[in-house]
């Protein structure tokens, strides 16, 4: 508990956010990592979390034992559980904002984001993709050492996997492949193996985009033209990259020992596989940023919010997971 606290923002409130952040305090409330929530106080004391209002991140470590500490930045008005709204959304995005700049100060170790709907924020006028997007941006001016995310992880278990897009329609992700763009993802993902997971010599594998990667051209010039050499820059660069490699015989156990990360060229190719393995215990992690900033790997769940049944694994894991990572940059 002596090690810096960190913060975790509330997420949508109408969604299981309060929910499963209470939970998460209630398992980790003697053993740590210690953290701050970033939100709606009353929403977090509805959800059944004793809670102790801070101005700062400061005693919030001292307090996490008896009470969870949250910086509250309250709402206009309640939100009920399921009921979305985009009144809210200017507070959701504040939360963040607030948790990122107390890491950037280091106030806090990590930033740990509880889910956002992107339709409601849209409708509030929030104009980036999601988190990852957000996070980027918020954090641009900042210095940061070696190369610059953001890169989305998501690992499992043994398995982590790296995105070259993310939030994008499956019918845009070839016009938006490039030898730059995946050539960038993997140095940030060797950086990050290293840095972040403590892998000396990080292994990449390399995903094809089409099935059976493209079967020499014959199911589609991508491999050829854009991941191949793409893989080839990257090996003198000093990566051990390995690749294009056919999707569907990349994430059985045995294949799992030969690399330490998967860079997929879309989301599904990513996350199918993710949720596959451990669907309550997968984590999102930021890759390339100046801060440490993990997510659970599902989302607002509006349909059971309010109910008393959401699971916090996955929020435990990335909470668990960014505790990690900060003590070991810190070190």
């Amino acid at each position: 508990m002596s090690a810096p606290c960190l913060a975790v923002t509330l997420g949508d409130p109408a969604g299981i956010g309060p929910e499963i952040i209470a939970k998460a305090w209630r398992a980790l409330r003697q053993t740590g990592p210690a953290f701050v929530a970033v939100g709606d106080g009353q929403s977090l004391a509805v959800a059944g979390a004793p809670i102790q209002r801070l101005g700062s991140a400061e005693g919030a470590a001292a307090a996490f034992a008896r009470r969870l500490p949250v910086i509250d930045l309250a709402l206009p008005a309640p939100v009920a559980p399921g009921r979305p709204t985009a009144d809210a959304a200017p507070l959701v995005v504040r939360w963040i904002e607030t948790a990122v700049g107390l890491a950037l100060a280091g106030t806090v170790g990590a930033v740990v984001t509880a889910p956002i709907a992107k339709s409601v924020l849209y409708a509030g006028r929030f104009r980036h993709p999601g988190h990852t997007e957000l996070l980027g941006e918020l954090t641009a001016a900042a210095p940061v050492e070696g190369i610059r995310g953001p890169v989305m992880m998501l690992t499992a278990q043994d398995l982590k996997v790296c995105l070259a897009t993310i939030h994008e329609p499956l019918a845009r992700v070839p016009g938006l492949l490039s030898v730059e763009r995946i050539v960038g993802v993997g140095l940030v993902a060797a950086q990050a193996l290293r840095r972040d997971f403590g892998v000396a010599a990080p292994r990449l594998a390399v995903a094809g985009l089409n099935p059976h990667a493209g079967e020499e051209g014959a199911l589609g010039r991508e491999e050829i033209e854009i991941v191949a050499p793409a893989v080839q820059a990257l090996r003198a660069q000093g990566v051990d990259a390995a690749g294009p490699l056919p999707a569907d015989s990349l994430f059985h156990p045995t294949a799992r020992a030969a690399y330490d990360a998967v860079l997929c060229l879309y989301h599904d190719q990513a996350l199918i596989p993710v949720k596959m393995l451990d669907f309550w215990g997968g984590v999102n992690v930021t890759l390339g940023l100046p801060v440490v900033r993990t997510s659970p790997d599902h989302g607002v769940a509006f349909d059971i919010a309010g109910r008393g049944i959401a699971r916090p694994d996955s929020l435990i894991a990335a909470i668990r997971l960014a505790g990690a990572i900060a003590a070991r940059r810190a070190a």
